[in-house]
């Protein structure tokens, strides 16, 4: 990725960093591969065709000013309630921890309190699963298993690798106790300016060590992963092929990566082409807004901005996000600007049938200013 310009008409091969809160009401589905075969015991058996049913979650928060979106999951016994940021792009699952720690956003009687018994060693099966490239090595087997995983834009974080049992109710009523494998988090460093509040994250992607894998290989559910977030806050999200609608569009996913990363797509802009093509996309909730490699930034920014001519919108500076625009009186919400702005599609060359259609609500954020702001980032000055 280069950070030279260039004429729109150019195609480009190059990443775009896709994140689907900015999409208002728009159901994202994804198949991923089952890869952590487990023989751990649990609490419910298998219906004849192999899958019980599909677990339901509801969401909480926005796009803005909150920035994310979260579900409560129930661990330990006695079990107590944890929030999780939903995050499709990270395989690691983490909750903060009740041990000597820093940088936490959470007080005390929020923290998971581990137990000694469920602390996974060197030795396990697990501990491979959860060693990234920054993770620190272990000395002898029957060391404790830790980890370290830096992101983005939530800094870097470290912990120990522990099992513990999840209740998780299915959409069918019954309930199911399952020891799964995560993180237990002590120390979080240089967390970033979108670092959410939750006591941790939820992984979602189709790297063995995310809780989805997990839950795929007690061959319980479909290998399914669906949410719809609402423009307006909240929304659902689900595991399992019970709630996926008969009339959605499907697209393959590129295979043998741990994200989720589309086939070629290529941008219209008020349903015309524009000559940037063969982008790839990785579709990740769990950062606040949708990056663009600079060539493409630069290209979609300028057509906004042309489509803006003519029309009572000056640029203003805003402490919310980079580019804004103010009208002649602030804006209540999104609804008020949407029709002065035109529609962003992403057409996937391999299924030319499936298009994913951003109307303006979906890439524009009305501050508390009342300006309307461009909720697409720059990726390489952010440091994709």
């Amino acid at each position: 990725m280069d950070g030279k310009k260039r004429k729109a008409t150019v195609p480009w091969r190059m990443m775009v960093m896709f994140f689907l809160v900015l999409s208002a009401n728009f159901p994202s589905c994804s198949s991923a591969a089952s890869q952590q075969p487990d023989n751990r015991k649990t609490t419910h058996t298998r219906g004849p065709n192999g899958f019980r049913s599909s677990f339901l979650f509801p969401v909480t928060g926005n796009v803005y000013p909150l920035g994310y979106y979260s579900i409560s999951l129930t661990i330990g016994n006695p079990p107590k309630v944890f929030e999780f940021d939903i995050d499709t792009g990270s395989d690691l699952t983490w909750v903060q921890c009740d041990a000597p720690c820093t940088g936490f956003t959470k007080t005390i009687d929020h923290f998971y309190k581990p137990q000694k018994h469920i602390l996974v060693s060197c030795d396990h099966p697990s501990c491979s699963v959860f060693h990234f490239p920054d993770s620190p090595r272990c000395d002898k087997a029957d060391d404790q298993c830790d980890f370290e995983i830096d992101y983005f834009d939530h800094g870097s974080v470290l912990g120990v690798v522990v099992s513990d049992v999840f209740s998780l109710r299915f959409m069918n009523g019954s309930l199911a106790r399952l020891h799964l494998t995560f993180g237990c988090a002590y120390d979080i460093k240089n967390p970033g300016p979108y670092s959410p509040p939750e006591a941790g994250v939820l992984g979602l992607s189709n790297g063995k060590a995310s809780l989805l894998s997990q839950l795929r290989s007690f061959e319980l559910t479909r290998n399914v992963i669906c949410h719809c977030l609402s423009g307006k806050g909240g929304g659902f999200l689900f595991i399992g092929d019970d709630l996926v609608p008969s009339r959605m569009s499907w697209m393959p996913m590129l295979a043998n990566f741990k994200k989720y990363l589309s086939s070629p797509a290529e941008v219209l802009f008020d349903g015309k082409p524009t000559g940037i093509k063969d982008l790839k996309l990785v579709f990740d909730s769990g950062s606040s807004y949708t990056y663009l490699n600079f060539q493409v930034y630069e290209a979609v920014l300028n057509l906004v901005r042309r489509g803006l001519n003519g029309k009572p919108f000056d640029t203003v500076e805003d402490k919310a996000l980079p580019i804004c625009w103010k009208g002649t009186k602030p804006f209540k919400s999104v609804h008020d600007v949407k029709n002065r702005f035109s529609t962003l599609t992403l057409s996937f060359t391999d299924t030319p049938t499936v298009q994913l259609e951003l109307q303006p609500e979906a890439y524009l954020i009305v501050t508390e200013d009342g300006n309307a702001c461009f909720g697409i980032l720059n990726g390489t000055e952010a440091g994709l």
